[in-house]
């Protein structure tokens, strides 16, 4: 069944969100991160080693966390949206290499490798996520020995 206008440009603003949170993440750009999330969504990112919480509490810890970093990029893949009226779930596959500098200089990679498990929801200034969980499926690498965890 051929899908309508509403449904192609539902999506189309969906994979937007998804690669503008991405964007925000590696920019550390909270201000755009900002514009991914509903104000009270929910955001779990315990499989990684994160914390879960309300937006804003996970917006001050990924500020502390993800300032330690010296690269890093969200990769984003095999996307499914599911779309129900002014609502969506989506399963993201996320590739995330992160780099911190060693105590003799090099850099130290890993990457984390894990789908976003999202609640989309419509509003008034376009989707936004309001509920995700990143579901590791594998670390490549261990974490950097200068890598503190501000939980």
């Amino acid at each position: 069944m051929p899908l309508s206008l509403q449904e192609i440009s539902d999506r189309i603003e969906i994979q937007d969100l998804l690669v503008r949170y991405a964007r925000a993440i590696d920019a550390q750009d909270y201000a755009l991160l900002d514009t991914c999330f509903t104000p009270d969504a929910l955001v779990d990112y315990t499989t990684s080693g994160g914390i879960k919480g309300s937006y804003p509490e996970v917006r001050e810890w990924l500020g502390k966390a993800l300032a330690q970093f010296d690269a890093m990029l969200h990769l984003l893949g095999n996307s499914v949206v599911e779309l129900d009226g002014d609502t969506a779930r989506a399963r993201t596959a996320v590739y995330n290499p992160m780099g911190k500098a060693g105590p003799d200089g090099p850099v130290e990679f890993f990457t984390v490798v894990a789908d976003y498990v999202d609640r989309l929801v419509r509003t008034a200034d376009g989707w936004r996520i309001a509920e995700r969980f990143e579901e590791q499926r594998f670390l490549q690498g261990g974490m950097p020995r200068t890598l503190t965890n501000p939980v």
